[in-house]
């Protein structure tokens, strides 16, 4: 049997990205946040804690909160979950343990501020990578996803209300000014977070009105090599029935689009709106070479 270079690449770059995203992870709490005193959300945010109280790394402490939330995702959420989450679960706080070893690690700068915005960049481009893959970094994610199941509210609330406890819940041992860096930390990490895991996705598209239709179907088929669907329409003033051109393109292409356009047809009424993610024939799958129709209202 043949295996497609997309099935064979594919778990190569799951392992790459949940690898580098955890060692990202485990970089930047050595880095910046430990040696700073910045607070944070999650396993780590706890484990820095109890740190502070207890004789122990912070390491043993993430390590020993994620082998148990692992066990209680296995019981309430089922295996799937446990076999997503297990490596990193693992990983990270062995990577943590080797980073705080490495000499001159956490003298990157003296400036804490800089520090946090470091941290929170560096954050979100970890936890980016390894969802992006269909991953979980373990921890507190179990816990959001048991949330979720039990009360049906979005995931995205309760990943913010159980940050922003864990972050609330170290004011006890912390001053008032880790506190704002620590929330700080959290809301550069979710814009970061965001921008990551629809990099290289975000498409455009296109929608054109025009009576010349057919030929700007054909010009963006055939020059652009762009896919095309027609959509009927019927315009607002005259209530006249016609098509319309809808037409999904990568950033690049904008520019030749519109001038395409805009030349066969200078009164083409054009919208254009940007697309986080698209999925299909072109994109996420192969295109196929077919023979352009004339006249055609199908997509290709």
């Amino acid at each position: 049997m043949r295996i497609s270079k997309k099935s064979f690449f594919n778990p190569l770059k799951t392992a790459f990205c949940i690898l580098l995203g955890n060692a990202t992870l485990a970089f930047l709490v050595s880095a910046f946040v430990i040696p700073h005193g910045i607070i944070m959300g999650g396993t780590t945010g706890i484990g820095i804690m109890l740190s502070k109280i207890l004789p122990f790394e912070p390491a043993l402490f993430v390590l020993g909160l994620n082998l148990i939330l692992l066990l209680l995702g296995l019981l309430i959420l089922g295996k799937k979950l446990f076999l997503t989450t297990v490596v990193s679960s693992i990983l990270y706080p062995v990577l943590l343990a080797l980073m705080q070893r490495i000499p001159g690690i956490d003298s990157f700068t003296d400036d804490t501020l800089l520090a946090a915005l470091f941290a929170g960049c560096l954050l979100g481009i970890a936890i980016g990578l390894v969802m992006r893959v269909g991953a979980s970094t373990g921890g507190t994610d179990i816990v959001n996803l048991i949330l979720h199941k039990w009360f049906h509210l979005p995931i995205s609330f309760f990943v913010y209300l159980v940050d922003i406890l864990i972050i609330l819940g170290q004011a006890f041992v912390s001053n008032s000014e880790k506190v704002l860096l620590g929330l700080a930390l959290l809301i550069i990490e979710t814009l970061v977070f965001e921008q990551v895991t629809v990099f290289g996705k975000s498409q455009i598209q296109i929608f054109a009105v025009t009576e010349r239709f057919e030929e700007v179907r054909h010009a963006l088929l055939t020059d652009l090599e762009a896919g095309v669907t027609m959509t009927m329409i019927e315009t607002g003033a005259f209530a006249k029935s016609q098509k319309a051109v809808l037409c999904v393109i990568p950033p690049r292409k904008l520019h030749a689009a519109t001038k395409t356009i805009c030349k066969i047809d200078p009164n083409a009424f054009i919208t254009i709106t940007k697309i986080k993610e698209v999925r299909g024939r072109g994109f996420t799958l192969e295109r196929r070479a077919e023979k352009l129709q004339e006249n055609s209202s199908e997509e290709f």
